[in-house]
């Protein structure tokens, strides 16, 4: 009788075709190899394949396939939803396959599977150019593309997806395909925000942006008896503003090194993507006019300084629980349960943002990429971040009982970067409710076509059928 393979088979079979390091159980390294960043995903791989090669990723594809097992693909590591281990499976981690390389004249960046925003960020910034991405420089390029990559930039320039060009992907099967207009254009929009459902990304070709030496950047400081009156005011400065500025409401009990006093604050988080410093200064001059801050931060910075702020806030091992909504109001109702809510977070460890959209992010061609609600005016992010087990239960409720209280407001669609591994079920009917019934047609093809045996599905995954 036949009992299937063994668990040395697979593990035999990688370390004789893979050319990077194959860590199992008890070798040197596993317990490293494993983890990612949110310290709530305790898995135990079968093995932990770091990929030197675009040949690596195809072998260890290929065993992974052959030997039914599940396989995880890691970036940077740092989704929140932990997708980048698992129990009993493959590890494929790609962070060495972090090379970034640019080309000032065409104003194309082409990054690794394995890079990070600090890669890309290293590689653009002496050429004056820049490339849309998130707002912690530890997190993967390639991962946050595939989601949709909200950020500093997304008014200016749109999402990171939205610069997408091309990319070469490594299916199920263990071909190489290049997602491109030139290529398989349908692939490439289906990896504008679909997720990894359809292979492994081992390289992305990004159009990059003009970005001056120092960036305008600065937070404004409000304490809770002003949130009412600064959210009002808030709503009626982003009608008017400026595409080149982006701002993030934020909304927590700051972390002892910030020195901010052991109250809830608001933070009107700001940066200017243009050299004309004087020009951001009065858009930013508009709202101290009516909402003088208590407390500000300000001045010119460099991108790396802008990119690199939060890490700390976020050191690997947090314990992370998150949920996300887009809205379109933010009047005297919503106001309310932002404020309610916000002024009950006594202790550190949860928050939410506010991200402010519209500009480019709005003016993407109706269906020009899977990502959703491209109306909206603003997209919500409840977030936890903690180190304690014991308040993971706390924590995890408020998180909850926020999202669900605007709920009522939220416009449709949810971003799959701001979302918890256990938010996805089984089946399609989740992806209907973020993507909606036509783009979730265009990516179920897509995946039956690429992944009809849903290899990659240690994702927010989108079953073939």
């Amino acid at each position: 009788m036949d009992d299937g393979p063994t668990v040395a088979e697979p593990v035999d079979g990688l370390r004789e075709r893979v050319a990077g390091e194959v860590l199992e159980p008890g070798d040197d390294g596993y317990d490293d190899a494993r983890r990612v960043w949110n310290g709530m995903v305790d898995a135990r791989p079968l093995a932990v394949v770091r990929a030197s090669s675009v040949e690596d990723v195809r072998h260890t594809v290929l065993v992974a396939r052959d030997h039914g097992l599940t396989l995880a693909v890691r970036g940077g590591g740092h989704g929140v939803a932990g997708n980048g281990t698992v129990d009993g499976g493959i590890v494929l981690d790609l962070g060495a396959l972090n090379a970034v390389r640019t080309d000032p004249g065409a104003r194309t960046v082409t990054a690794g599977g394995g890079a990070l925003l600090a890669d890309v960020d290293a590689a653009t910034a002496p050429h004056g150019l820049v490339v849309p991405l998130g707002v912690v420089s530890r997190t993967g390029a390639g991962g946050l593309t595939l989601g949709g990559g909200v950020g500093w930039l997304t008014r200016a320039y749109g999402l990171a997806a939205d610069n997408l060009l091309a990319a070469d992907v490594v299916t199920a099967t263990g071909e190489v395909v290049r997602a491109a207009d030139d290529g398989d254009p349908e692939l490439l929009w289906g990896l504008r925000g679909g997720g990894g459902n359809f292979g492994v990304a081992v390289s992305l070709t990004f159009r990059a942006h003009p970005l001056p030496e120092r960036v305008l950047a600065g937070t404004l400081l409000y304490g809770r008896p002003r949130w009412r009156e600064v959210l009002a005011a808030y709503e009626r400065w982003t009608r008017k503003m400026p595409e080149a500025m982006q701002t993030i409401v934020s909304v927590m009990t700051p972390p002892p090194e910030l020195n901010a006093g052991d109250d809830p604050i608001l933070m009107v988080g700001y940066v200017w993507a243009l050299p004309d410093h004087d020009a951001g200064e009065a858009v930013v001059a508009e709202l101290r006019a009516v909402a003088p801050p208590d407390a500000e931060e300000s001045g010119p910075a460099t991108w790396r300084d802008v990119q690199t702020a939060q890490d700390a806030f976020l050191p690997p091992g947090s314990r992370a629980y998150w949920k996300n909504a887009s809205f379109d109001r933010l009047d005297d109702e919503v106001i309310e349960v932002l404020v309610r809510r916000g002024t009950e977070q006594t202790w550190v460890g949860t928050g939410y943002d506010i991200h402010h959209m519209a500009g480019a992010y709005e003016r993407e061609p109706a269906g020009g990429s899977p990502f959703p609600a491209r109306s909206a005016r603003f997209w919500l992010n409840v977030y936890g971040f903690w180190a304690d087990p014991a308040d993971d239960a706390h924590h995890t409720a408020f998180v909850r009982g926020l999202a669900a209280d605007m709920a009522p407001f939220a416009t449709g669609g949810l971003y799959v970067n701001f979302m918890g591994g256990s938010e996805v079920s089984d089946g399609a009917a989740w992806a209907r409710t973020i993507y909606g019934e036509q783009a979730t047609a265009r990516l179920v093809a897509l995946k039956r076509r690429y992944d009809p045996e849903n290899l990659f599905r240690l994702n927010h995954n989108i079953p073939p059928g």
